[in-house]
């Protein structure tokens, strides 16, 4: 860390790559060496929750804010199933993005245990545009991923035993 910053030069993730036709799985691999500047030699495994499908799953290191490069980088193919969590790290809060088929993206911030955050104003503008009519605990389920949740559970589990690559970027 800079001796005059309050933010920490570097952080930490997990990619979940939760399903993937075979035929992306390169695709996928070429965009994160893109985004990482490393190699990324994913260990493919079988997705038991779907027919066909891969998955894989990785530890990734680089400055704050790969996350969101990382997803930026898997949202050009729409039918990928897709976890990426970043670290909080000294003055800057995690994140969590999912993507999943027919829902498309999801963000929230993350605390240090891995809880979806939801800021004091946010709530306010939930609860003052949709507290009268009934429709907040919807809302609250869209802000905390509840749907995206929902639809990769069945994914999440498809993982035991696969093996875990560590992607690393150059930091500093």
């Amino acid at each position: 860390m800079r001796a005059l910053n309050q933010f920490a030069d570097a952080t930490t993730g997990v990619l979940y790559v939760h399903s993937s036709p075979a035929a992306v799985c390169p695709h996928v691999e070429w965009a994160l060496t893109a985004t990482l500047e490393s190699p990324a030699n994913l260990k493919w495994t079988s997705q038991s929750a779907g027919d066909g499908l891969l998955r894989a799953t990785s530890n990734w290191v680089g400055p704050v804010g790969t996350g969101a490069r990382l997803v930026t980088a898997l949202r050009s193919w729409p039918m990928l199933r897709f976890e990426i969590t970043e670290d909080p790290s000294d003055g800057v809060d995690g994140e969590r993005f999912s993507h999943v088929p027919g829902l498309g993206l999801w963000r929230g911030a993350m605390s240090a245990n891995g809880d979806v955050i939801l800021g004091e104003m946010r709530l306010r503008a939930l609860m003052q545009a949709h507290g009268s009519t009934g429709e907040l605990a919807s809302e609250l389920d869209t802000a905390l991923g509840t749907a995206w949740d929902e639809a990769l559970e069945p994914y999440r589990s498809g993982g035991e035993g696969a093996e875990v690559t560590w992607l690393r970027r150059h930091v500093g």
